[in-house]
């Protein structure tokens, strides 16, 4: 039987919510997932200022607090949290047209933005929501990864690891909890959800 485009089209997009302490991994992987063209990154939009090799529109929409605020009174925000002393948040531009078009998209996003895309009421974002939790194999080995990235501050580094803790408290309200161990391991459980969460019938409209 010949299946013709028609039949076949209509997939929405999976909206893959990643979550995890700085330093599991989780941006990694959604990079990794993007330059593969398994999905699309959402690019986040953030107050905090670029570290060494980060670009404006690649890595985040960098801005500057009033410009957030600003979004914010627009109502551009599909999720808006602050974070470690700065604010982050998902431009519905980076997402509604895309899951509507099938595209399958990856965000590196954490607990409080999960939290709020969970709760909201559009139908779309519900349809099309996985979430999954990156966590570390220890504490002692996530503040290893935060100290070899070598981008923070001690403040900063204590902040993030105490900020963590309380994260990783939160990985059983995911649909998927991926316990770090090798890259490559780690990449190939990943890839092999997101493949299988398509072929869900409940993806197609």
């Amino acid at each position: 039987m010949n299946l013709n485009n028609d039949f076949l089209s209509g997939r929405l997009g999976i909206l893959y919510l990643v979550s995890g302490p700085s330093g599991s991994g989780k941006t990694t992987l959604c990079r990794r997932a993007s330059a593969d063209g398994l999905a699309e990154f959402a690019v986040s939009a953030t107050t905090r200022s670029p570290r060494a090799g980060e670009a404006d529109g690649d890595s985040y929409h960098f801005l500057s607090a009033d410009e957030f605020q600003k979004k914010i009174t627009e109502k551009a925000f599909i999720e808006h949290a602050e974070v470690h002393g700065n604010f982050y948040g998902t431009l519905k531009s980076e997402v509604i047209e895309r899951l509507e078009s099938g595209i399958d998209i990856v965000m590196d996003i954490d607990v409080q933005g999960a939290d709020i895309i969970r709760g909201l009421p559009e139908e779309l974002l519900q349809k099309c929501l996985v979430d999954l939790f990156v966590m570390p194999p220890s504490a002692d080995e996530l503040e290893s990864r935060l100290r070899n990235r070598d981008t923070d501050s001690e403040q900063v580094i204590q902040l993030r690891l105490k900020n963590s803790l309380k994260e990783m408290s939160q990985w059983d309200k995911y649909s998927y909890r991926l316990i770090s161990s090798d890259k490559e391991l780690d990449y190939q459980v990943f890839k092999n959800i997101l493949l299988s969460e398509r072929c869900k019938v409940s993806r197609f409209k």
